[in-house]
């Protein structure tokens, strides 16, 4: 691990110390007063933001952007972290200390970061593969196209997100993870669409998403 990288996550560990204690804790599980008083922004500020950017625009490709993405489906994805229905190694690493997030404080996120300006990449030319997978789908090996419910631009639609802009190795992971594995709920359909992407396919099209928000 780099030098960069241990300074990231001793930053992101304490930053994250109180929640995850509040959340861990096995006598009193009861959330702290300090805890319930945060409002969504406080969080973003004190916690969110460690990872995530202020603005929900993630410089690290381990941590999703969160940027303009589209509100419903951050309340699903943060409801589900609460739960720990989410079972990805991410999922369970980083956000697992998300226990005692209120209901107001999950409304109070999801406004939040879906109405930062959408999520901007830096993925640019042309990348004719991928475009096919998301126009067209490869309909010989039963792949749908991701344009289909994603959106014409990758924006998506009240519970499916954006991509658009997103970080292609985040999307590549993402890929992999319903490919191969049963942690993400909610996944049936994805997992029904990759499931006969190739490697070099799914790198394909994860860079032409990304390219949408350039």
């Amino acid at each position: 691990m780099s030098t960069q990288a241990r300074s990231f996550r001793l930053v992101f560990l304490a930053a994250m110390l109180p929640l995850i204690l509040g959340a861990c804790a096995v006598e009193d599980r009861t959330p702290s007063q300090e805890q319930l008083a945060m409002t969504g922004p406080q969080l973003v500020q004190k916690v969110c933001s460690q990872c995530h950017g202020l603005t929900g625009e993630s410089e690290s490709p381990g941590f999703p952007k969160l940027a303009g993405q589209q509100r419903a489906y951050l309340h699903l994805q943060l409801t589900d972290f609460k739960g720990h229905l989410r079972s990805d190694s991410a999922g369970t690493q980083y956000m697992w200390g998300f226990t005692h997030l209120s209901s107001r404080q999950i409304d109070e996120l999801s406004d939040y970061f879906s109405a930062q300006q959408p999520m901007r990449s830096s993925e640019h030319g042309s990348h004719p593969r991928g475009e096919t997978i998301f126009r067209q789908g490869l309909p010989e090996l039963g792949v749908v196209q991701c344009a289909a419910c994603h959106g014409e631009r990758a924006e998506g639609r009240d519970d499916i997100p954006r991509l658009a802009g997103q970080h292609v190795q985040y999307l590549e992971r993402q890929i992999a993870v319903f490919k191969h594995t049963d942690q993400r709920p909610r996944g049936a359909a994805m997992k029904a669409v990759t499931h006969a992407l190739s490697d070099e396919d799914a790198q394909a099209v994860a860079r032409y998403i990304a390219s949408l928000g350039a």
